[in-house]
């Protein structure tokens, strides 16, 4: 009886298990990336939004959103809102931009403003996983809100002009200023990585926090979609400041 010859793999045939093998990989990858990571930073959001709610119901909290001693790394001290993107948008900012602090939720540049401070208060956030707090930023309008709230204040910014839409929201001296020291700032723009200008003082200019005249909130996340190549950058310019009040909300949350 001859023995069964055996049967040899082609190259080809190699490169096609490989190829497989690779694909499987990055469809579980995609998974992790898209949806276990986001349930893990979901429980994380509920954990740091709960602490924030308590440590604004304590004497010793932190108070003061104007000044200059900031919150310690991954302690959560604002609430960011985006009325467009539905009324259950909301997230706690954490102060740092380090893996751990984004897995949480949208984080604070440690070297930019605080919320309501003339110059940028920056902030960081995932575009897809770990939450997606960001994933929507390229939706944004010209004139589109950013709310930011404090243990005492209502923070509202207006999107910059995008695609040459007039920035009708600002006030006349804001709108001149779009033409002048703020000539350089776009309501978005895709950048590089690297470009660390986006989230200085006044984006484009030498202009220090002190010097600066406006308050700035910047968005920056990841572009495209499951990418890490681009920076997708949203600047939003600020246009009022309500003190809160128990039991009232700013109109401002009600639009769409």
């Amino acid at each position: 009886m001859k023995a069964r010859r055996q049967s040899k793999l082609r190259p080809t045939q190699v490169l096609g298990e490989l190829m497989l093998t690779a694909g499987v990989l990055l469809l579980l990858f995609a998974f992790y990336e898209s949806f276990w990571t986001n349930l893990e930073s979901a429980q994380l959001q509920k954990e740091a939004a709960e602490e924030l709610s308590d440590s604004w119901g304590e004497e010793d909290a932190w108070v003061n959103p104007r000044g200059k001693v900031a919150p310690e790394l991954g302690e959560a001290f604002a609430r960011l809102y985006i009325p467009t993107f539905g009324s259950d948008y909301h997230f706690a900012v954490v102060e740092g931009t380090k893996d751990e602090h984004l897995l949480v939720g949208p984080g604070r540049y440690v070297d930019s403003q605080l919320p309501g401070q003339h110059g940028n208060f920056a902030v960081a956030g995932h575009r897809v996983g770990k939450g997606a707090p960001f994933n929507d930023l390229g939706n944004l309008q010209t004139c589109d809100a950013i709310v930011v709230e404090t243990q005492t204040e209502w923070i509202t910014y207006r999107v910059l002009p995008i695609g040459g839409v007039a920035a009708d929201c600002l006030n006349q001296e804001q709108q001149a200023k779009l033409g002048a020291e703020y000539a350089g700032v776009q309501g978005l723009t895709i950048t590089h990585p690297g470009d660390v200008a986006v989230i200085d003082p006044v984006p484009g200019t030498q202009v220090t926090a002190q010097e600066a005249s406006e308050g700035l909130i910047t968005l920056t996340t990841c572009h495209p979609q499951f990418s890490n190549a681009e920076r997708m950058i949203v600047h939003a310019m600020e246009t009022s400041v309500e003190p809160k009040q128990p039991g009232q909300r700013p109109a401002v949350l009600e639009e769409k």
